[in-house]
């Protein structure tokens, strides 16, 4: 069942950000596991959070792509539903220092702040090794992976890749109607999309 969506989720993986090589996570089986430093200093690690449903979103807020989803205030609103339903949803920055998006401890806090941000936590990812591992392409770029640990959607946020805030009407939200379907032990019916949005700031990228 799983080996055919993980042919797909290759191929989307390939096609997203040439030049980027990394193994993609394969749908249905245990979601990598990582240590980050959050924007506090606590080292975090998804072991932890074992036995809860966990969102993973990749950030970068100077991309428009991202800008579009947290100026409309959507990304927030979202935040806000899933964590008052017990979900862990963590945000990921995975910018390399001077690149764009890159941000320490306190300028993510600050961040954060102002963003007027729900997410349960903001994870510093400054060497790539978490963004690698999920082979995060885009911001957002973005993964479910449900109680069991197992990864149950990796791909874009929703159907719109336009960075146009006026895309967000009528927009089909994936990671909603994932955290749905887990919701309501059901197989996730949109398990892999194509992700979009500005290419993550890997300290390799050119």
């Amino acid at each position: 069942m799983f080996d055919r969506r993980a042919l797909i989720v290759a191929a989307i993986a390939l096609t997203a950000a040439p030049g980027l090589a990394a193994a993609a996570p394969v749908l249905g089986q245990p979601a990598p596991a990582f240590t980050a430093l959050d924007a506090a200093g606590k080292r975090r690690s998804l072991a932890e959070f074992r036995g809860r449903t966990v969102v993973l979103e990749w950030t970068n807020n100077g991309c428009p792509y991202v800008q579009k989803h947290y100026n409309s205030g959507n990304m927030q609103a979202l935040q806000k539903r899933a964590t008052a339903d017990g979900v862990v949803w963590l945000t990921i920055i995975s910018s390399a220092p001077g690149f764009q998006g890159y941000l320490t401890g306190p300028q993510a806090r600050r961040w954060k702040t102002s963003a007027g941000a729900h997410s349960s936590g903001v994870l510093l990812d400054p060497s790539g090794a978490v963004g690698r591992a999920y082979d995060a392409k885009a911001t957002p770029h973005m993964f479910v992976i449900d109680k069991a640990g197992r990864l149950a959607y990796m791909g874009g946020i929703d159907d719109r890749p336009s960075s146009d805030p006026a895309s967000l009407e009528g927009a089909k939200n994936y990671v909603a109607a994932a955290l749905a379907d887990l919701k309501a032990g059901r197989p996730v019916a949109e398990a892999a999309s194509r992700p979009y949005g500005c290419a993550v700031k890997y300290a390799t990228a050119e």
